[in-house]
């Protein structure tokens, strides 16, 4: 193998989706950075790999990259694999990859299975135009509900009704697909509007969540005046301006008008 950085994309669910490819690159390689090395001793074993390995993950990674750097400079071919899917996506990988370009060195791609962009597949929503904002995070919602286009995120099923409940909040006119056990057994993919979808069983495994593009159309004076009922309970106006801004599309200058016109009646 030519010496360099080979990042490895191995299956997120199903051993079959493991491209021979990737099997020759992990057992021809000289080491294997692994985000986790017992996880990774499980598809070793499976695909009969006895490459030596490192583990590599947010935790040490000041310490090892340099040292697998090294490696490679001195004529090594190191090959990274996360825990599933591609290294760098929401795994480690990428600080790895960041060092090996900027000391020079070759690195290499073999494609793998990817949760985000299967989830977006298996949504049916646009794909023309979205973005991937990671693991949820409430406290970014309001800003992220002004993405237009289609977005992805992943989830963890300890968090995943309260993230429904906050997405019926922010962005109730945006259908959301709840896309779960990607490529294994139980796979399933629900869509629906996130207030019809607060009340469903919890989903269990690996969660991926697809936002819809929001509607083109703008919300009808009744549509935001059942809003506004909904925001008026915020701690100050401003922060309930900024709220029904977000939800409604309209600027914060007519949404505070707004409020204060529903706290004169």
């Amino acid at each position: 193998m030519q010496t360099g950085l080979y990042i490895v994309g191995t299956p997120i669910g199903n051993l079959s989706d493991m491209s021979p490819r990737a099997i020759e690159v992990l057992r021809g390689a000289d080491l294997i950075a692994a985000e986790d090395t017992r996880v990774f001793g499980k598809l070793a074993s499976h695909f009969d790999i006895k490459t030596p390995r490192v583990s590599c993950h947010e935790h040490n990674e000041r310490d090892v990259v340099p040292e697998i750097i090294e490696k490679i400079a001195s004529g090594a071919a190191v090959a990274a694999v996360s825990d599933a899917g591609m290294p760098g996506i929401s795994d480690p990988g990428f600080r790895l990859v960041r060092a090996a370009r900027a000391a020079g060195l070759p690195v290499f791609v073999v494609p793998g299975p990817t949760a985000a962009i299967s989830a977006l597949v298996l949504s049916g929503f646009p794909t023309d135009r979205f973005t991937f904002c990671g693991f949820f995070d409430e406290k970014k919602l309001s800003a992220d509900n002004k993405i237009r286009h289609t977005i992805i995120y992943y989830e963890s099923p300890n968090r995943i009704m309260a993230t429904i409940a906050a997405m019926a909040r922010v962005m109730p006119e945006r259908q959301i697909a709840i896309v779960r056990e990607i490529t294994k057994v139980h796979e399933e993919c629900i869509i629906g509007y996130p207030a019809e979808l607060v009340n469903i069983t919890p989903p269990r495994g690996e969660i991926v969540i697809v936002v819809a593009p929001a509607p083109d159309r703008a919300m009808t004076d009744a549509e935001i005046s059942e809003i506004v009922n909904d925001v008026v309970s915020n701690a100050s106006t401003k922060s309930a301006a900024a709220d029904l801004a977000a939800r409604t599309g309209i600027s914060k200058k007519e949404a505070y008008r707004r409020l204060l016109e529903k706290g004169d009646e």
